[in-house]
């Protein structure tokens, strides 16, 4: 039975992401951890990984064989079978790949949230992803669109407060205006995070990177 290993906030590993880049070195989506390992067992990519300052790319067997004899450091994250202890890559590269997609801000749920930096835009209380739903502040019933403009992160307490209502009928005040995301909030978010810092050489934001 496959081990896998978890993080410290009860995460497990393969819940990280990985950046996909293209054959010309550009950052072009982000994939979870299953994925990027069926790409890298097909031979369809490789990894690039930075150590001592020094960029180098591995195919999987050596990937497999770098991970089981090179050092572990305090952010990295394996996938453990029973024969294999396998670092989880950060960054893989497709060998045959080199067009750039053009790819807009998905709306959905994960993306909401992480633009209004999992906060209540009612009451301003930060929340886990678990503990926030979305609102319409014009309620679909009056007209309110399902889009970046009227739909917000709100908790189920000032969710349940409003209601079927306009914010101020509920004398409720919205944070800020809801508004399109220039880049992906997700990805813009993790590449803040210490153990996406390799994520930095390749995208400076989530600007055309898919999640």
């Amino acid at each position: 039975m496959k081990k896998i290993h978890h993080n410290t906030n009860g995460e497990t590993a393969l819940s990280a992401s990985v950046l996909v880049l293209n054959k010309l070195f550009m950052a072009i989506k982000v994939v979870n951890v299953k994925r990027a390992f069926g790409l890298l067992y097909k031979n369809y990519a490789e990894v690039i990984a930075k150590d001592n300052g020094r960029f180098d790319s591995y195919d999987f067997i050596r990937w497999v064989d770098y991970s089981s004899n090179g050092g572990a450091r305090e952010h990295d994250e394996f996938i453990h079978t029973p024969g294999l202890r396998i670092r989880v890559p950060r960054v893989i590269r497709l060998t045959f790949y080199d067009k750039v997609p053009k790819k807009k801000v998905k709306f959905n749920r994960k993306n909401i949230l992480a633009r209004d930096s999992y906060t209540c835009q009612y009451c301003g209380k930060k929340y886990s992803s678990s503990a926030l739903s979305v609102d319409h502040v014009v309620p679909r019933s009056r007209g309110g669109s399902t889009s970046w403009t009227n739909i917000v992160a709100c908790c189920h307490r000032c969710n349940t407060k409003k209601g079927g209502r306009l914010p101020r009928e509920a004398r409720m005040r919205l944070l800020k205006e809801p508004i399109a995301p220039k880049s992906n909030p997700t990805v813009s978010a993790k590449i803040k995070e210490e153990k996406y810092n390799l994520w930095k050489e390749f995208c400076s934001s989530g600007d055309h990177l898919a999640e």
